[in-house]
């Protein structure tokens, strides 16, 4: 069956083309782990927890946006563009409206934050806040982060250590050095997601002058890097229940190196466009990884 052509799309589809569903896991799996150490410590609370879910989804979706219309805007996204289709860049939408949907739906991020600060306090005000501000400048502003090598460190900050960490305190309005290091070996997993894209875009930024870290680093070093990610983010809580810190049953991680070890197998074989799908397995192996890790917990 052959693909249909973007242009045959309807209005809501295009929509949904531009909040790029399958970059969702890396919002979710934070807030499932992050809410596994909630159960396990005795503080879980359900609508705190949905609201945490709900806010990071909205936040990826507009950062996707925002994305999609500053890397047009500023020309990084052109024909040779080796990724998944941008609605912006392929005239499915006019960059305004695309715009405006950044804001209507960072608008209602921000109302899900408004019930998580009556929550949990003024703590969640400088979450969202900075949340926001960074899912705009990873792309837009000034000096946008992905453009100047901090896209990397932007992730693993965001979607590991401030994700996990915040869905746990607006459930017990307080933090544990658990939560703290179980932050980190998923904050490594979506940063792996974004080494793909860039090792993917290399030549395609280059030319558009976007100063990727994978740029920097070229793609021997980027590969290095990813599997520098995959490996630590099995190694770090593999050290932890060696140091009686994580339960045993946390190794039920080990279970998604089925996935993994053979993800850095093909990431280290092929380049550009084939990479689209190693992308997507990326994203598969850090919720798979939240889900085994959640797993463990609450069978311990």
């Amino acid at each position: 069956m052959s693909t249909p052509s973007p242009h045959s799309l309807s209005r809501s589809q295009v929509w949904l083309l531009a909040a790029r569903p399958k970059t969702l896991p890396a919002a979710a799996a934070p807030v499932i782990l992050g809410s596994a150490l909630a159960v396990h410590d005795g503080v879980f609370k359900w609508l705190p927890a949905l609201a945490a879910l709900l806010g990071a989804l909205l936040i990826q979706v507009g950062t996707n946006f925002a994305n999609d219309y500053f890397d047009f805007k500023k020309g990084a996204d052109t024909t040779e563009r080796l990724g998944p289709v941008r609605v912006t860049q392929a005239g499915l939408l006019p960059p305004e409206k695309v715009a405006r949907g950044m804001w209507f739906i960072f608008g209602l991020a921000t109302l899900t934050g408004i019930y998580l600060v009556l929550v949990a306090g003024w703590p969640v005000i400088l979450i969202g806040i900075f949340s926001i501000l960074a899912g705009i400048a990873y792309t837009g502003g000034p000096y946008p982060l992905g453009y100047n090598g901090l896209g990397d460190l932007f992730v693993f900050i965001f979607f590991g250590l401030i994700a996990v960490s915040g869905t746990y305190y607006v459930q017990a309005i307080s933090l544990t050095t658990t939560v703290l290091l179980a932050s980190i070996p998923i904050g490594l997993l979506a940063t792996a997601i974004l080494v793909v894209n860039n090792l993917r875009d290399i030549e395609t930024d280059l030319k558009a002058g976007k100063g990727t870290l994978a740029v920097r680093l070229g793609e021997k070093g980027t590969r290095l890097e990813f599997l520098v990610l995959i490996a630590a983010a099995y190694l770090l809580p593999a050290l932890l229940v060696v140091l009686d810190i994580f339960p045993l049953e946390s190794l039920l991680i080990l279970v998604s190196l089925l996935r993994a070890v053979p993800l850095v197998n093909f990431v280290f074989k092929e380049k550009g466009r084939p990479l689209n799908k190693a992308l997507a397995d990326t994203g598969r192996v850090e919720l798979e990884f939240a889900l085994l890790f959640s797993a463990g917990l609450l069978i311990s």
